[in-house]
């Protein structure tokens, strides 16, 4: 019975940490990029656009599509490095396995 008990109190610490780390992945702040740096966003570790920057040179009424390109591409890019920083931080508390609705 005291072995299940500390069991327990290792499982209800290792909760606790993962909460604690998931809390900080949404202070955590990535940037993607695309065309150069002429587009930029930003990207909390919990996967939400924060700011999208776009340099006046790239802004061609004329070619509308490429801008557009640029932002997906930026965009894309910030929330694959969210993706990895959440797999990388959690990681250590599932021992790799994805588990659904966890990050």
């Amino acid at each position: 019975m005291n072995n299940m008990n500390q069991m327990m109190k290792q499982v209800k610490k290792m909760q606790e940490q993962m909460l604690k780390a998931q809390e900080e992945l949404g202070g955590k702040t990535i940037e993607g990029s695309s065309g150069g740096g002429v587009v930029t966003v930003q990207v909390n570790g919990h996967k939400k656009l924060l700011s999208i920057q776009i340099k006046p040179e790239v802004v061609d009424p004329e070619d509308i599509e490429m801008l557009q390109d640029l932002v997906i591409t930026a965009v894309n890019d910030a929330l694959t490095q969210a993706e990895d920083l959440a797999n990388n931080d959690m990681g250590k508390f599932t021992g790799g396995m994805k588990i659904p609705g966890l990050f």
